[in-house]
């Protein structure tokens, strides 16, 4: 998990036209994920021969297909979480973000992002996929904050959210223990300036 945020914790509306599909930038957009796209090359992006997820899945699991297939269809028919695929304005799929599971009581949720495609790591991407995932959490589902946390050792993936909008909110001191040494978690999170007057007051702090 390659993930990262600005100072102001949104993304202006400007940035974006009526469909989501419009990208922040030229070169990538998100599009709500279908079961169609989860085929071979989509089940490769979990396959950790690299290396790549051992931040993404702490736990070391096997992602098979019927795993993925069952997750995408239970978050689709609680509406408790959404997969959107992150692609290149030419159309080679990138990677997916999730929004939730969400607390509609509370109007909270996660939201995850993955580079799959590794031939796209290092380009910046994961913090637009973010910030744009960041816009539909708030106007679509209305959500009043984004929240998560990420070992300290994932700079990547801190750097990522933060340059998306999100902030660093607390550190909880050796929440992981790791081969035998503990690291801190490090929470973010994002909220919705619907909700939240002082948005720009806490980001700067």
């Amino acid at each position: 998990m390659r993930l990262v945020t600005e100072r102001v914790c949104y993304v202006s509306r400007q940035h974006f036209s009526q469909e989501w599909e419009k990208p922040m930038s030229q070169d990538v957009l998100i599009r709500p994920l279908q079961e169609q796209d989860i085929d071979d090359e989509y089940l490769s992006w979990f396959v950790n021969e690299d290396g790549h997820l051992d931040y993404f899945t702490g736990s070391g699991r096997v992602f098979t297909k019927k795993m993925v297939v069952d997750d995408f269809r239970e978050g689709l028919a609680g509406k408790n979480w959404f997969y959107y695929m992150i692609e290149s304005k030419e159309g080679v799929r990138i990677g997916n973000v999730k929004i939730g599971p969400i607390d509609k009581k509370n109007k909270t949720s996660d939201l995850v992002c993955l580079i799959g495609n590794r031939g796209f790591l290092g380009r910046g991407i994961a913090s637009k996929a973010i910030a744009m995932a960041n816009e539909i959490a708030f106007e679509e589902y209305d959500i009043r904050r984004l929240q998560g946390g990420m070992f300290e050792g994932n700079i990547g993936s801190i750097k990522a959210y933060t340059r998306a909008g999100w902030f660093i909110e607390a550190r909880m001191r050796g929440y992981y223990w790791i081969d035998g040494v503990s690291q801190d978690r490090v929470c973010v999170a994002c909220l919705n300036p619907r909700y939240f007057n002082d948005v720009d007051d806490n980001q700067g702090n």
